[in-house]
């Protein structure tokens, strides 16, 4: 055999090698960002509800002669988007949070106005404000539309003429409309109590036909997002106490999703389908053969896990030290903060436009904030061709200025759920229509600003994205790992027990559960970064594979109640 070692497949030697396995450049995109996706089921009803909580308001306004103060009334209506996904006991903690931080951020910003009218000041301001909104609303999950209503409405607040004597005045007025907003949210309890439960189970049950009725490689696709559909559930149905009968009956129903995902060839997709299909209206909740009414062995565990859920401090661990949502914080500032300047540079008359594009842009890694600026600059292009259209319509006078923002509101939220782009079409003019309650202005000077900002924020951002590194992401694969591992552990550990219960093995099981999502979540995350080392993919795919081998014994232990080692 010669010595004579290899030659190296880099002509730089193999250090260089060495480097280029150990960190990553991902190339971004463009292949399919535009391509517009399936709407969510329930988009009528954030498009409905901000209609409904932005006219009661405006109307109110537009009768007393005071539409130069409709920017404080919608910073409460906006907050109608909001938590549509939730059971209503915990949507009316969720919107009392929304409306509590929106009342915090215009206040903010009204006093910074206030007390000084250094545009530099200003931006500054913006920019720490856009990173503490991305950063709490990501760590309370409160979901679409995330920091952007807030910091959108606190921007424009900041660079609006304001004394110290109003911010009273005002801030009561977003409250007001906050409270409308409130009631709106949560108007459908009195008609369908338990309709996002409800939901959230037929979605379950649906993902869990089609995982059941996949094969091959098609089946390891689905996998993943009929877990989650599942995780989901069991969220929408732990996220309070309340234990009715019929949130008992949706329990067992998820049940039997999380028994097909974990033995999908003894599934029945067909009855999984019918029961998903029983959900729709306020008819009873089908309930699977051979359950009687008092059998709740297999719910027993619910009670003990909902206790424990409040005490795990999990706000606290999504924000302390070595939390993941840091570094996406000090892209959104820096980002925010860049685009801010270089508008003032460029002489732009609202900064504020630059730094909600760069604002609007951040997401869980730099590949989808690469798709999200894309996206952003297409949509706000046509927009501001959609603008120039409708104003001649708006100006004719302000009651037709409010019916088309009201219909553009609706329309935003009817198109964002199919592509961002799509929704930023109706946005970008309504944007542009809420400067004009105050006073009537040229199109042209407006879509000039619109577009340079744009163009600005978008570049800028992006830009923050890639400078700023993300290194923690891969250590947030570690974390998951981990933890996939301790909650294996546990429900192992549970199915060893002499005469194992499902009392004691489904609480384990939907822990392992939690955690798998967790840990895809974790690994698509950080797979999006451009800059990144090695993932450890093959550790991914062991814990998952065991993962997914534990929770097929735990149904196995609960069908036959006998002790399953992995």
């Amino acid at each position: 055999m010669s010595s004579t070692p290899p030659p190296s497949p880099d002509p730089f030697g193999p250090s260089r090698v060495r480097l280029r396995d150990r960190f990553r450049v991902r190339r971004l995109p463009l292949a399919g960002v535009l391509r517009p996706g399936k709407p969510s089921d329930i988009w009528f009803k954030p498009a409905s509800s901000v209609v409904v909580a932005t006219a009661i308001p405006n109307l109110t306004l537009l009768a007393l002669g005071r539409l130069d103060l409709v920017m404080y009334t919608m910073a409460g209506s906006f907050c109608a988007l909001y938590a549509h996904n939730l059971p209503y006991a915990a949507r009316a903690r969720a919107l009392a949070g929304v409306v509590l931080g929106m009342l915090a951020s215009v206040g903010v910003a009204m006093v910074a106005a206030s007390l000084t009218t250094s545009a530099a000041l200003l931006v500054a301001v913006g920019a720490l404000l856009a990173a503490a909104q991305k950063t709490l609303c990501d760590a309370t999950r409160i979901g679409p539309p995330g920091h952007l209503i807030f910091t959108f409405i606190s921007s424009a607040t900041l660079f609006a003429p304001q004394a110290i004597g109003q911010v009273p005045g005002h801030l009561a007025l977003t409250l007001g409309a906050g409270a409308v907003a409130w009631l709106v949210g949560m108007a459908p309890a009195l008609v369908r109590p338990h309709g996002p439960e409800r939901r959230a189970t037929a979605r379950a049950l649906h993902a869990a036909a089609a995982y059941a009725d996949a094969s091959g490689p098609g089946r390891e696709r689905a996998r993943p997002g009929a877990a989650a559909a599942v995780h989901a559930a069991w969220q929408s149905l732990l996220a309070t106490g309340a234990r009715t009968a019929a949130r008992r009956a949706l329990e067992r129903l998820v049940i039997r999703a999380e028994e097909a995902l974990a033995a999908p060839s003894a599934a029945d997709p067909a009855q999984l389908r019918s029961w998903a299909a029983g959900l729709r209206g306020t008819s009873a909740v089908p309930r699977p053969g051979g359950v009687r009414p008092e059998a709740d062995d297999e719910l027993l565990g619910v009670e003990a896990e909902l206790a424990s859920r409040a005490a795990k401090g999990a706000l606290w661990r999504r924000l302390g030290p070595g939390s993941p949502l840091l570094p996406i914080a000090l892209r959104t500032a820096v980002g925010c903060a860049l685009a801010g300047y270089a508008s003032l540079a460029l002489g732009v008359g609202r900064p504020y436009w630059a730094l909600v594009t760069a604002a609007s842009l951040y997401q869980a890694n730099v590949t989808l904030t690469w798709n999200r600026g894309v996206q952003r600059v297409v949509g706000n292009l046509v927009g501001v061709l959609a603008f120039a259209a409708i104003a001649p319509l708006a100006h004719l006078s302000h009651a037709a200025l409010i019916v088309c923002c009201l219909a553009l509101a609706f329309g935003a939220e009817a198109l964002m759920g199919r592509n961002y782009w799509l929704g930023s079409v109706c946005v970008t003019p309504m944007a542009l229509l809420v400067t004009e309650f105050a006073r009537i202005q040229q199109p042209g000077g407006l879509i000039l600003d619109r577009v340079v900002d744009t163009f600005v924020g978008a570049l800028l951002g992006i830009l923050a994205a890639i400078a700023v590194t993300n290194r923690r992401a891969a250590d947030h694969i570690e974390l998951a790992i981990d933890a996939t591992d301790r909650a294996r552990a546990r429900a192992e550990q549970a199915l060893a027990a002499p005469l194992p219960t499902p009392g004691a093995l489904r609480p384990a099981r939907r822990g392992l559960t939690a955690a798998l999502v967790d840990l895809r979540t974790a690994h698509d995350a950080a797979a999006g970064e451009w800059w990144q080392r090695a993932l450890p993919d093959q550790r991914v795919m062991l814990a998952e594979q065991a993962g997914h081998r534990t929770l097929a014994a735990t149904v196995r232990g609960m069908e036959h109640g006998e002790c399953v080692r992995v």
